[in-house]
């Protein structure tokens, strides 16, 4: 009888190792499967890009309405009305040929004698308070 109590544990212990090397297995199996529908993925990408081109892209009727520039925005930009596009890329042209950009800070615009009233008075403004300040000044 005590042979088959010896029997019995190593019995159990050959059970036991072969459970823990299966998922092991069976994980290393499974990396690669998700490895292919990765590269199925750009193919899919690329066909739907391409009926995208066929319908050309229309710009937004309320950015290309003309509108007219207070009198204090005409001194920089002219007095003739202008989308909201065009008045950004005119105030951004003027920044630019008198540098007023800040030399360190490259988001802060320093305003001179023209902008200042556009700013609504601040001597500096950052960039993005720029569309604040010119939607008060279009209408």
């Amino acid at each position: 009888m005590a042979t088959k109590k010896k029997a019995a544990p190593k019995k159990a212990a050959k059970k036991a190792a072969p459970k823990k090397a299966a998922p092991k297995k069976a994980v290393k199996k499974a990396a690669p499967k998700k490895a292919a529908p990765k590269k199925a993925a750009p193919k899919k990408a690329a066909k739907k890009a391409a009926p995208k081109k066929k319908s050309a892209r229309k710009p937004n009727a309320a950015f290309m309405k003309a509108l007219t520039p207070s009198a204090d925005l005409a001194a920089v930009i002219g007095n003739k009305p202008v989308p909201r596009t065009e008045a950004v890329k005119k105030i951004w042209a003027y920044i630019k040929a008198n540098k007023l950009q800040d030399a360190k800070n490259k988001r802060m615009i320093n305003a001179d004698a023209k902008l200042k009233p556009v700013f609504g008075g601040k001597g500096q403004a950052s960039m993005f308070e720029m569309a604040k300040f010119l939607n008060k000044h279009l209408s």
